[in-house]
């Protein structure tokens, strides 16, 4: 599909008509540069030092540095093997799917979320990338479908990681916060 096929046209249209948009060239700029590595990762960086401190467990980070380090392990193998040409301002350049500015964005930014659970924070998290995958559009960096290949790639490596995370907590077994349960199962 982010080749060829009936959804291309679709998806050129809508990002053609975003592009060409008054949403303002300004904020969609700042939004889009929030998936640059040089943003993302020092935030990353103090949300892992921050819950190492306090939680005093490692694993936790650990597992998400590996998990954002799976994004450009993934999307620049992905990139050239699809080789997708880049929408008119990025032409004739190619390797455009999965946008890795949204996958970056999506997944260091979800890996906050998740290490300091918190529920307002998920739906901060969502209305962020948002911002950024319209951003990345807006501004002529990437079709539609480029951002949402990104998404659900981030969306399973954030799976994977809430998956660690709980196997990690002890509570990926079965049983209540590492414990076996107890009571009927003795009686039986």
């Amino acid at each position: 599909m982010a080749v060829d096929g009936p959804l291309l046209g679709p998806d050129e249209r809508l990002g053609d008509a975003i592009r060409t948009s008054a949403i303002p060239a300004g904020p969609a700029e700042f939004f889009a540069d929030l998936g640059n590595l040089p943003v993302a990762l020092p935030v990353l960086a103090a949300v892992l030092a921050y819950t190492s401190w306090r939680t005093r467990t490692w694993r936790p980070a650990a597992l998400a540095v590996l998990t954002a380090a799976l994004v450009p392990a993934l999307v620049a193998p992905l990139q050239a093997l699809l080789d997708r040409p880049g929408p008119p301002p990025m032409s004739p350049a190619t390797g455009f799917y999965p946008s890795g500015h949204a996958a970056t964005a999506a997944v260091v930014y979800g890996l906050c979320a998740l290490l300091l659970r918190g529920r307002p924070l998920l739906v901060a998290c969502l209305a962020l990338n948002a911002a950024v995958g319209l951003g990345l559009v807006r501004q002529g960096y990437h079709w539609p479908v480029d951002v949402l290949g990104s998404w659900c790639l981030a969306s399973l490596l954030l799976l994977a990681f809430a998956w660690g995370r709980a196997r990690i907590d002890g509570r990926g077994d079965g049983a209540q916060g590492g414990r076996r349960p107890t009571g009927d199962l003795r009686r039986a």
